[in-house]
């Protein structure tokens, strides 16, 4: 059964922040890094639990190709992914305290 998927507002500027450092390095990998996060987040309407539980109900699905892992809830009652945050694999998770 299919999920529907919500985002909180930071996860946009997560994106946006890591598409700029990505161009900057080489312009158009920052589309490509956009295109995989996009593939990978249309993913978890469908397969939500497939991934476990790392922190306090978070489940961390992994970017191919891109050291980023998305950080989301479910809501299995409700039918519902949360999708909290995108963070770069080399910054420390405690990071997820202030948000």
């Amino acid at each position: 059964m299919k999920f529907t998927t919500e985002f909180n507002p930071e996860f946009y500027s997560d994106i946006e922040q890591a598409i700029d450092w990505y161009n900057e390095k080489h312009p158009g990998l920052g589309d490509k890094f956009f295109t995989a996060v996009k593939k990978h987040t249309e993913k978890l309407s469908f397969y939500p639990l497939h991934f476990a539980v790392k922190y306090d109900n978070i489940r961390c699905m992994n970017i191919k190709k891109f050291p980023y892992l998305i950080h989301y809830r479910v809501d299995e009652e409700l039918k519902i992914v949360k999708v909290e945050a995108l963070f770069h694999t080399s910054r420390n998770p405690n990071i997820w305290n202030k948000r």
